[in-house]
């Protein structure tokens, strides 16, 4: 009976110990620490390489500018990739698009792809109680491994934006992004969900893109927290950011990514010109820390993490 007692025992501890995830941390925000927060990691970006990023919506100057990615995007051999939106804006539609990622100079420094310029593709989700499928570009299927490059900040819609938006309403065609907007009722057009099930849908449709990309094995998640305007990159006229830059975070979870992103905010001090008050009350009013709650639920990954910081 004791020895059933304490393999037991032993067995709880192993899971509580295997539930958390690495984060790596650099306070560093520039082209050579992303280089180097992307070796911290250890897992090698191969083959055909993705780098998933917001060109950012016309007249935002808030998104990663390609001077910052340069090294990275060259380190991986990468390509760009990007979807229209489901608004009107400078990126609706492809004309427009290319237009906007000329003006932000990612054409003339990357291979750029607009994976639903000429079609999309469903591919399978594991959490169906919304979404029955994840609606993407076509082009997706092009790509061997994936380096979600997420930048941090708050979202009108979502709360806030991080690694989880990026692989869903980022990754999804323009009506990918209706499907998941609307928790699965449409996909030729705009309907507003329940917020609760609109995140419920972000997080099945980053569960979705996480397994396509070799169960979770080819896909590498990065978090740059600069320019933390209240305001996502999608919006052409955002709020000037109140919170100072903190720095990069990297992990193989997206949900601990997030995560200890959330926490960074949410525990920081404020001070004379670095105030996180707007951006957490951006977050609250969305419900928008229920993502990560939800993710983790469903297998995503875990909340609990280890944070590694690199000097």
């Amino acid at each position: 009976m004791r020895k059933l007692l304490f393999t037991a025992i032993v067995a709880l501890f192993s899971v509580g110990v295997c539930a958390q995830s690495t984060v790596y941390f650099i306070k560093e925000i520039s082209p050579e620490a992303l280089v180097k927060i992307y070796k911290a990691v250890g897992r090698e970006a191969k083959g055909r390489v993705a780098v998933k990023i917001s060109t950012g919506e016309g007249g935002n100057p808030h998104y990663l500018k390609p001077t910052l990615i340069r090294n990275l995007v060259e380190e991986v051999n990468g390509t760009i990739v990007e979807c229209c939106t489901a608004y009107g804006g400078t990126r609706q539609d492809p004309k427009k698009h290319w237009q906007t990622i000329h003006e932000h100079g990612f054409d003339s420094l990357f291979a750029v792809d607009m994976m639903d310029e000429f079609g999309t593709m469903r591919i399978p989700v594991k959490d169906r109680k919304h979404i029955k499928y994840d609606i993407v570009g076509d082009h997706l299927a092009g790509y061997d491994f994936m380096i979600n490059l997420a930048h941090f900040k708050g979202h009108a819609m979502g709360g806030f934006g991080g690694v989880l938006k990026n692989a869903s309403i980022g990754v999804a065609s323009t009506t990918g992004k209706w499907y998941i907007h609307s928790a699965g009722e449409s996909s030729d057009h705009w309907i507003t969900a329940e917020q609760d099930a609109f995140l419920e849908s972000m997080a099945a449709a980053a569960q979705g893109v996480h397994e396509y990309f070799g169960r979770g094995e080819n896909i590498l998640y990065i978090d740059v927290m600069n320019n933390m305007s209240v305001d996502c990159d999608c919006d052409g006229h955002p709020a000037k950011p109140m919170l100072k830059d903190m720095g990069i975070l990297a992990s193989t979870d997206p949900v601990a990514l997030d995560q200890a992103c959330l926490d960074k905010v949410f525990n920081h001090k404020a001070s004379e010109g670095d105030d996180e008050k707007p951006l957490i009350q951006r977050i609250n009013r969305q419900h928008g820390t229920y993502i990560t709650d939800y993710a983790e639920k469903i297998g995503l990954g875990s909340k609990k993490y280890n944070l590694v910081e690199i000097k």
